[in-house]
């Protein structure tokens, strides 16, 4: 048990670090070859920060584990939303100004709306992995599109523009996105087999694993950018890294999954895990949208949103039982 212990926290400390070393060294590099700040974030920070749940998923999968992947992507997008929003409103209420996001949440609804019915027959299939991939480059490709648009007043432009690194030169950004692709893969190699081996010890489903602990340790750098970003008073930016996380965790990680190992899930995953999900996307798209002004999540936002992410880890454990177990 120990030894899943040092594996899964290792995992964890190099999984977050290489995403950290990705994410600067691939923002670094496309900054320096010109292109926009905004384009940066809205594709490449985002991406970067979705990485851990990427890797995890691929590996998870390719080891015949595909519900340490499916759990992770569920989880994860819960996290995001419950945990790292309700703790970054906690210390800071958040005020959202930025079209960009505005333009951002029908595209996340439609993502959900995608997984729910895809999961409706309690399995994602190659095919269905493969269209969630194909859903990945087509949200890429409209999120380039959004960030070539000239709206220099958008406040998410702006905090972008502060937080790309300006004075790393290329070899070094190249040198740190070598450095990150390396490290990842390998991290959650550690992080998987730690993983597993205390899911057996605990004789729970590696469901539950990736739906809890998995999804806490990968959400740890939207969590990190999400303070950061609240300290610094970029609010758009703190609630941006969530909805892109969000959006590239259901189409990716699940896509990836899906595709290395299509995935048979329980119904319980569905009616309890999946519409928890659904439940705190709709809670985001009504305290952050903000119909006639601009949205806020304020602290007692904050900690409605918390509260309710501890009530569902508790529910979670509650439930854990074998009829929790996906299978390839």
């Amino acid at each position: 048990m120990l030894i899943s212990l040092v594996q899964l926290l290792g995992g964890f400390i190099l999984l977050v670090w290489g995403a950290d070393r990705l994410v600067a060294g691939a923002s670094a590099t496309a900054r320096n070859l010109g292109v926009s700040p905004l384009i940066i974030g809205l594709t490449i920070v985002a991406f970067g920060t979705s990485a851990p749940e990427m890797i995890v998923s691929g590996v998870a999968a390719s080891q015949g584990k595909p519900g340490l992947a499916v759990g992770n992507a569920i989880g994860s997008n819960i996290a995001n939303i419950g945990l790292i929003l309700g703790i970054t409103a906690l210390f800071y209420p958040l005020r959202v100004e930025s079209r960009t996001l505005k333009r951002e949440y029908p595209q996340l609804s439609l993502v959900m709306m995608a997984c729910l019915v895809m999961a409706w027959n309690l399995n994602f299939s190659r095919i269905e992995g493969w269209i969630l991939l194909g859903g990945l480059g087509a949200l890429i490709v409209w999120m380039v599109r959004l960030g070539m648009r000239k709206e220099p007043e958008d406040p998410l432009a702006r905090e972008f523009e502060a937080e790309i690194p300006s004075d790393m030169p290329t070899k070094v950004a190249v040198f740190w996105l070598i450095v990150g692709l390396i490290v990842l893969p390998l991290s959650s190699q550690f992080l998987v087999l730690g993983a597993l081996s205390i899911a057996r010890y605990l004789q729970v489903s590696e469901a539950i694993i990736g739906l809890t602990i998995v999804a806490l340790g990968t959400s740890l750098p939207e969590l990190a950018a999400s303070l950061t970003s609240a300290l610094r008073k970029e609010d758009d930016l703190a609630i941006g890294n969530v909805i892109g996380s969000n959006m590239f965790n259901v189409l990716g990680v699940l896509g990836i999954a899906a595709v290395i190992n299509p995935v048979t899930f329980d119904a319980s995953i569905l009616y309890q895990d999946i519409s928890v999900m659904f439940l705190f996307t709709i809670l985001l798209f009504f305290m952050a949208y903000g119909i006639r002004g601009p949205g806020q999540i304020n602290r007692l936002s904050g900690g409605l949103l918390l509260f309710l992410f501890i009530l569902y880890q508790c529910m979670v454990w509650y439930t854990a039982a074998p009829a929790l177990d996906i299978s390839p």
